[in-house]
C-alpha cells in the first residue's frame, strides 16, 4: 500500500467516526472482484447480452424468450461469485450501526450474501437472483424457471394469475421503484456522510443521491478505480481498488 492510499484510508476512517449516520451507495465497481461483470466495459458480456428494453419484453413473446435465454447466459458467467472485501467492508460498517442500509445500483444480491438482511439494501435498480409476476407480484425462483424454459423453450407463467414473469430487476424503459427510492431519498436526505463505492455515477435517476446528500449538507466519499463525473464536488476521491480500501473497516 502507498503512503498516500494509506493516508487516504486514514482520511476516510476519521470522517466516518465524526459521521453521525453513514449512507452507502455502491455501484457495478464493488462487484467486479467477485467475477460480476461491469456493464461499461468495450469486452462485457453485457454487451452482448443486453437486456431487452421493458416494453418489448411485455409485448412480445419472442422477446421474452430472448430476455431470459440472455439472462441464463448471465447467470451463469458469475454463478459461483461470492461477496468482495468491499461488500464485508460495507457490512461491518452496517454492522457497526453507522451506516442504517446500503443503497445499491446491483442486482446480483452479494450485499444480502454477505450477511446484510434485505432491509439494510436498498435495492435501486432491482434483484436479479428471483423473478416476479409483472400481474399479481407474486416471487418465483429462477431453478424452476429454468428447467421450464429448458424443456419447452418458453418461460412459465406465474402459478397464481396465469401473468408474465420477468427477473425483478428494472429494465430500461421500466419505471424506478417506488419504495426503494423514497427510502434511498430518505436516507440521504438524513446522512452526514454519503460514502460512494464502485459507482460510475453516470446511471441515472440512481446517480442523482449523491449529489443531493452532498447539497443537503452532507460530505461526499467516492472510492472508484475510474474517475466519476461527481469528484470535483466530493470532500475525499480515492482512485483505489476497493477491495484494498474497505479491508480496512473489516475487523
Amino acid at each position: 500500500m502507498t503512503e498516500n492510499l494509506a493516508a487516504s484510508i486514514g482520511a476516510l476512517q476519521e470522517m466516518i467516526q465524526e459521521a453521525r449516520i453513514v449512507a452507502g451507495f455502491t455501484g457495478a465497481g464493488i462487484s467486479t472482484e467477485s467475477g460480476v461483470p461491469d456493464f461499461r466495459s468495450a469486452d462485457s458480456p453485457w454487451m452482448r447480452n443486453k437486456p431487452i428494453p421493458f416494453q418489448h419484453f411485455v409485448q412480445s413473446a419472442d422477446a421474452r424468450r430472448e430476455a431470459w435465454r440472455r439472462k441464463f447466459v448471465m447467470d451463469d458467467l458469475y454463478r459461483d461469485a461470492r461477496p468482495s472485501r468491499g461488500h464485508h467492508g460495507i457490512a461491518s460498517l452496517v454492522g457497526s450501526g453507522r451506516m442504517p442500509a446500503v443503497i445499491t445500483q446491483n442486482i446480483d444480491g452479494l450485499h444480502q450474501a454477505s450477511g446484510l438482511s434485505g432491509e439494510q439494501v436498498i435495492e435501486l435498480h432491482g434483484n436479479g437472483t428471483y423473478a416476479t409476476c409483472l400481474s399479481c407480484g407474486r416471487r418465483h425462483e429462477l431453478d424452476w424457471i429454468r428447467r421450464h424454459f429448458e424443456a419447452t423453450g418458453d418461460p412459465p407463467d406465474c402459478v397464481d394469475c396465469g401473468g408474465v414473469l420477468k427477473s425483478a430487476t428494472i429494465s430500461f424503459g421500466q419505471a424506478m421503484p417506488e419504495g426503494p427510492m423514497r427510502r434511498a431519498q430518505k436516507l440521504m436526505a438524513s446522512c452526514d456522510l454519503c460514502l460512494v463505492v464502485g459507482s460510475s455515477l453516470v446511471v441515472y435517476p440512481a446517480a442523482a443521491f449523491p449529489a443531493f446528500a452532498k447539497e443537503n449538507g452532507a460530505r461526499l466519499v467516492i472510492v472508484n478505480r475510474e474517475p466519476t463525473p461527481l469528484d470535483s464536488m466530493a470532500d475525499l476521491v480515492i482512485h483505489a481498488e476497493i477491495g484494498s480500501v474497505l479491508s480496512a473497516f473489516v475487523p
